[in-house]
């Protein structure tokens, strides 16, 4: 059986992120700093996925956790 995601809410989470800063993303949906890792994926098959960003901007990090494009949104949460 392979393990889901915690749904932590159904639309992205926009986020200002900074060129050449490394952000890590909750695969797991259990961080209580969403989307960001927190650790709480210990004990789960997940890891969080790296992400630098190439400028600064706004981006759409996932918050469904179903997304294909992991980190970012996808648009996989209207399917929910």
């Amino acid at each position: 059986m392979t393990e889901t995601p915690k749904i932590a809410q159904k639309a992205p989470f926009p986020v200002e992120v900074t060129e050449g800063k490394t952000y890590f993303w909750c695969a797991c949906g259990k961080s209580s700093k969403q989307p960001f890792c927190d650790g709480s994926h210990k004990d789960t098959g997940f890891n969080p996925v790296k992400y630098t960003a190439e400028a600064s901007k706004k981006v759409f990090f996932c918050g469904c956790k179903n997304s294909d494009k992991q980190p970012l949104c996808d648009g996989s949460h209207a399917k929910l």
